[in-house]
């Protein structure tokens, strides 16, 4: 395999030298050493409240051993599925999830699976802060560690990418004491033209049908408004039309009153003009 170095320098990690977890029946036989000495202090003290205090620390301990596990399962995370173009390069993400701290004995294994072949080969592996890529490998002087332990990541980077390129990646890591867990695969698709995802396809229809909404409503305010609007519009001309009836109408009786008021003063003073020649007489 070939050896990846940054800078001419080592990827080693210094930190805190992993420690050794103690053989549980060595730490069942010291427990129970402790809860001897215990109770004959217990003893000694006339079970004074001391000798109950390391009695019930002694037990908690019994029970802090049995339920604790010493290693747990490793949760290891990668992509579903990647799309690229040919000549491009991509970047194949891989991190872990583990209670432990990180350990400097930290390792990823990245595996390559052709489309339609039943086994995987071995492409890269990185342990002790060295970094490997296998010289078997369709990928040995296009692949690139880009990842950092330290932060729980073991990506690498595929350079000038062709169509024999598809296949399935599997990334396996490993945090001692932490060993057990499954790996995690991405599917790798090379494209002249990238494809349009059915995420986009799916996001593009229910915008349309959103937008089409819209224009519905905006449709329906705008016809509810116009026809009110013209409702109003009849309503006062239809008013307009009495008003101006009535004044008309009025303005055609005052003439005729006008008339008769004439008639009737020229009654009374040719009445008038009678009884005066009368009373001259």
């Amino acid at each position: 395999m070939r050896k990846i170095e940054r800078g001419g320098s080592s990827l080693r990690q210094r930190g805190v030298v992993g420690y050794k977890p103690l053989d549980c029946e060595l730490l069942f036989w010291l427990t129970l050493k402790s809860i001897s000495s215990t109770s004959s202090l217990t003893s000694s003290c006339n079970r004074g409240s001391t000798g109950r205090m390391l009695t019930l620390l002694a037990l908690t301990s019994v029970v802090i051993l049995g339920i604790v596990p010493q290693t747990q399962a490793i949760v290891v995370y990668t992509g579903w599925e990647r799309h690229a173009l040919v000549g491009s390069d991509i970047r194949l993400s891989c991190s872990f999830f583990s209670w432990r701290w990180t350990s400097p004995d930290v390792s990823f294994s990245w595996s390559y699976r052709p489309d339609g072949a039943r086994d995987s080969i071995a492409i890269f592996h990185y342990a002790n802060g060295e970094a490997y890529v296998a010289k078997k490998s369709p990928f040995w002087d296009r692949l690139e560690f880009v990842g950092n332990p330290s932060r729980r990541d073991g990506s690498i980077v595929i350079k000038n990418l062709d169509f024999s390129d598809n296949g399935t990646f599997t990334c396996d890591a490993k945090n001692p004491p932490d060993i057990g867990g499954s790996a995690s695969s991405v599917r790798l698709l090379v494209f002249e033209n990238v494809p349009i995802q059915a995420g986009v396809i799916t996001g593009a229809i229910i915008g349309a049908v959103l937008g089409l909404l819209v224009l519905i409503v905006v449709i329906y305010y705008l016809m509810r408004f116009l026809v009110a609007r013209r409702v109003f519009s009849l309503s006062v001309s239809k008013h307009g039309k009495k008003g101006k009836g009535k004044e008309g109408s009025q303005q055609r009786q005052a003439p005729a009153l006008s008339a008769e008021q004439a008639k009737l003063k020229a009654a009374a003073s040719e009445k008038k003009k009678q009884e005066s020649r009368k009373d001259k007489k």
